[in-house]
Formats: C-alpha cells, sequence, structure tokens
C-alpha cells in the first residue's frame, strides 16, 4: 500500500491511497465466506459455494463491494497512522478506481487536530475577587438557617407577607374550567413568588373562607402561556414564627453549644466558599488569558457539530426539563434567535480551542492522570450530576466516556500548570495564593468549558 498526504488547510488533509490487488485478498476471502453463509444454490451445501459459482450467480461486483468495504477502515487506518495524523470526526472517502486482480486506488478527507504552538503564558497577570465575609452576610447566613427552622401556627386575622396560607385554585380559560387547572389544599408562603403571578396580591387582606379572582399566564399544563381567570380560596391563615436567635437555637439548628461558635462557624464556610470561587475565578481568568494568546484553527465541521449538540442538548434537555420551548426560553432571556446562535458558536470555539491547547500541553509536559485522580474526579462529578458514584461511574463506563473523564482531569492539570506560572493578585492588590487542590478546581472549569457534554452532561 502507498500513501501520501496533501494539506487542504491547516485542519484538514486529503489522503491519496493505493493498494495493489494482493492485499485484498484477506477481504476477498472474507466476502466469499460472507455471501456463501446468506445465500443458497441447489447443488451446494450451504457454505459449501465454489467462488467461480458465486461469482456466475451473483456476481463479482458483488463480491468486489462487499470486500472494499471490509478494507476500506483498514487501509484508511494505516494511512492515518503513516502520516502521524490525529484524525476528527469521520472521513468522506472516495473510491477513484478499482481495477478488478490489479489496484483500489481511493481518497479520503478527514478534519484533524491542527499543530498549535503553545505561547509563553509565563506573563500572565489576572485580577480576581477578594475573600471578604462582613458581618451582614453572616448574620443573612444565620438567618437562613433560621428561616428553616421557623414553624407556623394558625390565626384569626388577614394574611400578610411572609405568611403562610392553604389554599384552593380553579382556573378558567375562555369561561371554561381546565381539566388539570383545579387543585385543593395547596400551602402557600405569601411573598415567595412560586406559584402564578399575581396571587399574592390577590390573597393579601384575605382571611380563612375569603376568596378572590385575578388573570395570570398559566406556566404549566394544558392551557400553558394562556391567559386565565384564577379563583383563589384561603382556608387557613398561618404566621410564621422565627426561633430566639440564643444558644438554644445554635443547639437546636447545628452541633455547637452557643450562638457565637455558630456564626464563628458560618463565617469560617463562608469564606471557605468564598476562597473555592476565588480560585474557580483565577482559572477561568487565567485561561481566557492563554487563549487569546493562542493561535488555534478551528475545523469548520467540528464547529458545526459542536453548535448543533450544544442546541440540541439546550432545546431536548435543559429546557424539556423545564418545560419550555427554544422559543420561550429567548423570550424570556429578551434575546433574538440571531443573538442566541452567535453566543452558541462563541462558546463551541471557546470549548474547541481550550481543548485543542490544553491537549497539547498535556502532550509537552507529558502530564498523566494515576486512577485516584481520575477516581476523585468521578466523585465530583457524580455529586453535580445528582448521581450515586456508582450510578454515574455505571453510566460513564456504559456510555464509553472514561477516555472523556481522563481528558478533563489531564486538562486540569495542564491549566494548573498555568495558573502556577500566572501572577493573581486580588482587587486589594495582595497576592493570591491558590490552594493546593487547583487541580481539581481547574479540571471542573474545563468541564465546564467542554460541556457538550455533560452532561453524562451529564
Amino acid at each position: 500500500m502507498k500513501s501520501a498526504v496533501e494539506t487542504l488547510n491547516p485542519t484538514r488533509v486529503r489522503l491519496t491511497v493505493e493498494v495493489p490487488f494482493e492485499e485484498l485478498k484477506d477481504s476477498l476471502d472474507a466476502a466469499y465466506k460472507k455471501i456463501n453463509q446468506q445465500v443458497t444454490v441447489k447443488g451446494f451445501r450451504k457454505g459449501k459455494i465454489p467462488a467461480r459459482v458465486i461469482d456466475q450467480r451473483f456476481g463479482r461486483g458483488a463480491v468486489l463491494e462487499e470486500a472494499v468495504n471490509d478494507a476500506l477502515p483498514k487501509f484508511y487506518t494505516e494511512a492515518i497512522n503513516e502520516a502521524e495524523l490525529n484524525p476528527l470526526g469521520q472521513p468522506e472517502v472516495d473510491i477513484t478506481e478499482l481495477k478488478d486482480g490489479e489496484t483500489l486506488n481511493f481518497t479520503a478527507e478527514v478534519d484533524i487536530r491542527p499543530t498549535i504552538e503553545i505561547p509563553d503564558y509565563s506573563g500572565i497577570e489576572v485580577t480576581v475577587d477578594a475573600v471578604e465575609v462582613s458581618d451582614e452576610d453572616v448574620e443573612k447566613s444565620v438567618e437562613q438557617l433560621r428561616e428553616r427552622f421557623a414553624s407556623t401556627s394558625p390565626v384569626e386575622r388577614a394574611a400578610e407577607d411572609g405568611d403562610v396560607v392553604t389554599i384552593d385554585l380553579q382556573a378558567k380559560v375562555d369561561g371554561e374550567v381546565l381539566e388539570d387547572g383545579v387543585a385543593e389544599g395547596v400551602s402557600y408562603t405569601i411573598g415567595s413568588g412560586e406559584l402564578l403571578e399575581g396571587i399574592d396580591e390577590a390573597v393579601k387582606g384575605l382571611e380563612a373562607g375569603g376568596e378572590a379572582t385575578f388573570t395570570s399566564e398559566l406556566k404549566g399544563g394544558s392551557a400553558e402561556g394562556k391567559e386565565a381567570e384564577v379563583t383563589v380560596k384561603v382556608t387557613q391563615v398561618a404566621a410564621r414564627e422565627l426561633p430566639a436567635l440564643d444558644d438554644d437555637f445554635a443547639q437546636l439548628a447545628s452541633e455547637f453549644d452557643t450562638l457565637d461558635e455558630l456564626k464563628a462557624d458560618s463565617r469560617k464556610r463562608l469564606e471557605n466558599m468564598k476562597q473555592y470561587d476565588q480560585a474557580t475565578q483565577a482559572q477561568e481568568r487565567v485561561l481566557d488569558e492563554l487563549l487569546k494568546l493562542a493561535e488555534v484553527p478551528i475545523p469548520e465541521k467540528l464547529l458545526a457539530d459542536e453548535i448543533q449538540t450544544r442546541k440540541h442538548n439546550l432545546e431536548h434537555h435543559q429546557l424539556g426539563q423545564m418545560g419550555i420551548d427554544l422559543a420561550k426560553y429567548l423570550e424570556i432571556q429578551g434575546k433574538t434567535e440571531e443573538e442566541f446562535t452567535a453566543e452558541t458558536e462563541e462558546q463551541a470555539v471557546k470549548g474547541i480551542k481550550t481543548q485543542f491547547i490544553l491537549d497539547q500541553l498535556v502532550n509537552k509536559e507529558k502530564l498523566n492522570v494515576n486512577q485516584e485522580e481520575l477516581t476523585e474526579h468521578l466523585m465530583r462529578r457524580a455529586q453535580s450530576s445528582g448521581m450515586s458514584p456508582d450510578q454515574f461511574a455505571q453510566a460513564v463506563v456504559e456510555g464509553g466516556q472514561v477516555p472523556m473523564l481522563v481528558g478533563e482531569v489531564a486538562r486540569g492539570k495542564a491549566l494548573a500548570v498555568v495558573v502556577e506560572a500566572a501572577k493573581v493578585t486580588d482587587t486589594n492588590g495582595e497576592v493570591v495564593d491558590l490552594e493546593d487542590d487547583a487541580e481539581d478546581e481547574a479540571a471542573e472549569v474545563v468541564a465546564a468549558e467542554a460541556e457538550a457534554e455533560e452532561k453524562t452532561e451529564a
């Protein structure tokens, strides 16, 4: 077999391959054997039909077609390996010449990973938010915890903001009560915004037994998106009572004995969260600066496929779970379809560039992923997906996505190398010393940038 490579552009090549006919022998034998098992000829046992009879009855052309289809992937792979190319996606193959007993010639056009020069990233400088936790932040955190331990008790007065009301609902569209537009005994906290628009104004001021009617756009059900006349009847008004902020509350809501200890722990947790956010922010901003420095050509077909994948995932997974379509989503976001497409393309380009340049850096730095690193990453991905580690691991293995996770960890390590060389300061001018688990956070950033996918996406 002889092959030659023609570079069409930095991300696409054309292979020209010439195969002597004798190298098709194994595939021809396999073709005759396969046809033997599929057909019957009177006077011959199944599987024992001579090749000359198969040629006479079914045509030599059918045998050649079967043999060539069997042989092409092998010869294509040999040509790719010989040229030391990294193909992306499936090739476009064209058989240019097939002479029985003489030769098989074909061409294959395919996208390839571009050759990328890693830029000097030692001068990258970024600024991130300072880690600052105010007394107000701590008070807000403790107040949220206090809200979780609130109790309710019925009251004989008009409903007010913050009260929990028990209500019956009935929705009509065009004067007809909807089959799925009736609900009884619904518990609702006034001001939470969890039900229909306009319901807060309708129930405030009503006592148990009172009712009101208002108009609202339905958020779900058979008449989703339509204007409905909604009648709401209050059957009970209950006041929410918050526990006193004292040592007894600390003992009730935590493992601490005093309120001061609870507040100190809240401050520490908030600091840890802000430090994590700061580290993630550093990874993202260093990555953005690295991408600005690097020239990364993008294969057109790969970009088109990535854009399509992102749109499909949004429409059929994320929006599907929310119960809305793309048009409604764009309306909520205040975007045109053209703006959405442009943003999706920008995100896809960034994801592809990120993968290409970090993969190149992985090779340059000879970075490897051990089992412990892979397991830790898998645990984090499982947690973010809402699955148990065992369930997530099984889904990854069954979906053949282990190499994808290995790639995310390796790229995280590559990004951590760049971050380590960068100068990171906070908004107060202080140099930020990122923690030892920067590689883990970098892997999360990389996974987010290349999300096609998660989403096992996810």
